[in-house]
């Protein structure tokens, strides 16, 4: 017997998963490791702590031959080594917001238009390259000593396999990469003034990228969204993949590369060989929820139960979920969230069903402009919820499945490996051989209209707000 391991390098935690040929989890590890906040809205982490999680949550997974190792983790996040390879200083993380200046010199420097059409994507502060510019310009020492530049999960690469390597999904959103052709830019790198030696051999994501030292070969992999997105399925168009994690994602398989020309969504390459995606992404999702349960108290089971007894729109309150900025539709770090039509009869209840709603309305944004389609995989830790799930299949009027294994990315990470490993031939085999599905939630019919009508007044407060902020 063999299986195939998915390691995932998160924000919070390394999550390690070990996957049998027929697709069942045969053993878990998850191993935490801290977030720094040195000053407001900037976010760092040590790569050696993700490599300490590495080591623990790996130290025994399996006692089967491991045929292969595949590898996925949060995006964006900048890791800047010297020459030995050494850590320069923590990593600049997906969710840290220091960049907005960087970003206006980027769109400036390549011009927007042209950038949109060579990365699919504008400057966005989340970005890799929009923190190499600011390393440049607020520490130069740390900058100067510069010789390769990796993201986190591709840290933990170098420390298994000695290889410094990227798949393409995950250099899509470093703001360096030509997504159609799937390459370096040399167009971008020349106009930011970046050494491209410094950026590590771009790859495909089923590829083998090195060997650990006992010989198991470790796939290139893939950014967390991509390799979630095989984790429930979506490995060519067809079913989208609706995530209602921390973040709210939208995610669409491509047969050829399409960028929206105002880059509301971001177009990437996939995780399948020439394909790419695209997906439109809301930074406060479940995270909106766990933001009101830390403000108002409660377990999470109580307050979904408050929530039931309202009825859809909760009597004309509205909330918007931009508690950490937005992306899609609107690249804006600076918007807010709000909740408005508020009156006495709302209790504790009413404000969980407005937060409820408002995720899936933002997610409604995003599914819109990715083109919809006829039915979404959910996951995440906000698709245990069968309410939210009808609200989400509400708002968009669209059936959802569950995924049987709630892994994600970890498990995404695992059959990239098993392909690497030779146990399957190629992604869509791995896929077929191993994700199920379990349950659909269908749209309520009667909530339908009331959900148009609430969609109608969430559109409007986003420029409505801005307006006078």
């Amino acid at each position: 017997m063999s299986v195939v391991v998915g390691i995932d390098v998160g924000t919070s935690a390394v999550k390690a998963i070990a996957v049998a040929e027929d697709g069942e989890v045969v053993a878990r590890r998850e191993v935490g490791y801290p977030l720094a906040t040195p000053r407001p809205g900037w976010s760092e982490q040590s790569p050696e702590d993700w490599w300490r999680a590495t080591e623990q949550a790996l130290d025994g997974l399996a006692d089967d031959e491991i045929a292969g190792i595949g590898l996925s983790g949060q995006m964006h996040g900048l890791v800047t080594l010297d020459a030995s390879d050494e850590v320069i200083r923590p990593a600049i993380l997906w969710n840290d917001q220091r960049t907005q200046a960087e970003c206006e010199e980027i769109e400036s420097r390549v011009g927007l238009e042209r950038l949109i059409s060579l990365t699919g994507n504008r400057a966005l502060t989340g970005f890799t390259a929009p923190k190499l510019l600011w390393l440049r310009k607020h520490e130069p020492d740390a900058y100067a000593r510069i010789a390769h530049v990796l993201l986190p999960k591709d840290y933990v690469r170098l420390r298994l396999t000695g290889e410094r390597a990227i798949d393409v999904a995950d250099a899509s959103g470093t703001l360096l990469l030509d997504v159609a052709g799937r390459r370096w830019s040399p167009d971008v790198l020349s106009a930011l003034e970046l050494d491209e030696a410094w950026l590590p051999e771009v790859l495909e994501s089923p590829v083998v990228s090195g060997r650990t030292a006992a010989g198991i070969p470790v796939a290139a992999g893939a950014g967390d969204q991509a390799a979630g997105a095989l984790g429930v399925g979506v490995d060519r168009p067809g079913p989208l993949s609706v995530v209602l994690g921390t973040s709210g994602v939208v995610f669409a398989a491509l047969p050829s590369y399409e960028a929206d020309p105002q880059a509301r969504v971001h177009a990437f390459c996939h995780a399948v060989p020439d394909t790419w995606h695209q997906m439109g992404v809301m930074l406060s999702a479940a995270g909106s929820l766990a933001w009101l349960r830390g403000v108002a108290g409660g377990e999470f089971g109580e307050l979904i139960s408050e929530a039931e007894r309202w009825e859809p729109g909760a009597e004309g309150l509205t909330f918007l979920p931009y508690l950490t900025g937005e992306r899609t539709p609107h690249a804006d770090p600076d918007a807010r969230g709000s909740f408005t039509g508020l009156s006495v009869r709302h209790d504790r209840g009413a404000l969980v069903r407005a937060v409820l709603e408002g995720v899936a309305c933002g997610l409604r944004d995003s599914f819109d402009l990715v083109g919809g389609g006829s039915l979404g995989r959910a996951s995440g830790g906000g698709a245990r919820s069968e309410l939210w799930l009808k609200i989400v299949a509400s708002v968009l009027e669209l059936p959802l499945e569950r995924v049987a294994v709630e892994e994600g990315a970890a498990y995404g990470a695992a059959l990239l490996g098993g392909v690497a490993g030779g146990v399957w031939s190629d992604v869509q085999e791995a896929v077929g051989a191993c994700v199920r599905t379990h349950g659909e939630i269908e749209p309520v019919a009667e909530w339908v209209e009331p959900y148009r009508e609430l969609m109608a007044r969430y559109r409007a407060l986003y420029p409505a707000i801005r307006s006078v902020s």
